[in-house]
């Protein structure tokens, strides 16, 4: 049973401590977001995750994007869209992702795992997806309020770029966060439709993250072209009655979330095991990728690596 996470990890940034790092410092060529992202990769690794991230350090999974996204910019941490929006000259992600890729194979050979272990441990590229996009910003310029379809099927065309390139780079899987497909306020459709725009070119799988209560909208999501649907089963213990309300998964695995990422409380092995249990129950070991139920950034770090810890031991010990 493969274990992975949603994305975003606690950002622990470190001064310059090597002669080269402060050398480095001092002609503004120290990144402090590559210590951060070896943090959080080793931390993942440790725990024992197979399909790493690189911990979306740089920013919230907005603020990413929008900052780099012809046609938007951040003001006063608002992401604002001022302009048609274009695809970005340059990839915003694969530096990162090349990174934690090295970060990866450094600790693989050091741990010196066995070639099973070794191959399920890869690296997921991971683009907040258009919908969530739109409705993040503040339309200033160019789309109308009554446009926001407009704007999503252009987001979805610079998004594609962007998981195109995260694919050439090494990502083994694509994860599209669309954490606003669960709030009644979007049009279903027109999500569908962005999602597919970026999803459909792609030769590697294709993971839709959707957090909330899944009830509505459940029959909806599974028709979206993707291979992985991936929810909240901790935090939200009604989404189990929903699995249990499905006849047919329509090929899709599931990304089950067994941890609370809004908690710092750790839960016990036992606990997280129990609820494992209840989703192999009804859809299958073979139908499930293990994860926590959203991105683990606001946690403190203890929490969070203590999480994906107990996480990874629960997997292991199913009975």
């Amino acid at each position: 049973m493969l274990t992975t996470v949603v994305g975003s990890y606690p950002v622990l940034l470190k001064e310059p401590s090597s002669l080269a790092e402060k050398i480095g410092a001092l002609w503004g060529r120290y990144d402090p977001y590559k210590k951060a992202i070896e943090q959080a990769v080793s931390d993942q690794i440790s725990a024992g995750i197979d399909i790493i991230s690189d911990g979306q350090v740089r920013g919230d999974m907005i603020k990413i994007f929008a900052e780099h996204i012809p046609g938007m910019i951040v003001d006063k941490h608002v992401a604002k869209i001022i302009n048609k929006i274009n695809i970005p000259f340059y990839s915003i992600g694969t530096e990162d992702l090349k990174w934690a890729q090295k970060i990866l194979n450094k600790t693989v050979q050091q741990l010196k795992l066995s070639e099973e272990e070794i191959v399920k441990k890869n690296i997921k590229g991971i683009v907040t997806g258009p919908t969530t996009m739109v409705y993040s910003s503040r339309i200033e310029g160019f789309y109308s309020r009554n446009q926001k379809e407009d704007a999503i099927m252009d987001m979805a065309q610079a998004l594609k770029k962007e998981a195109l390139e995260l694919e050439k780079a090494g990502a083994s899987i694509i994860q599209i966060d669309e954490p606003f497909l669960s709030t009644g306020v979007v049009d279903i459709p027109t999500s569908q439709k962005a999602v597919e725009i970026i999803s459909k070119d792609l030769n590697i799988p294709v993971a839709l993250h959707v957090c909330g209560n899944l009830e509505h909208i459940i029959d909806s999501i599974l028709k979206f072209k993707v291979d992985i649907i991936d929810c909240e089963f901790a935090g939200i213990k009604e989404n189990i009655q929903v699995l249990e309300s499905i006849s047919d998964f329509k090929g899709k695995k599931i990304g089950f979330g067994c941890v609370d990422t809004k908690k710092e409380a750790i839960e016990d092995i036992e606990d997280i095991r129990n609820l494992i249990q209840k989703g192999r129950d009804i859809i299958g070991e073979e139908n499930m990728l293990i994860d926590p139920d959203c991105g683990m950034r606001m946690l403190s770090h203890q929490a969070a690596f203590s999480k994906l810890k107990n996480m990874v031991e629960a997997s292991k010990w199913l009975i």
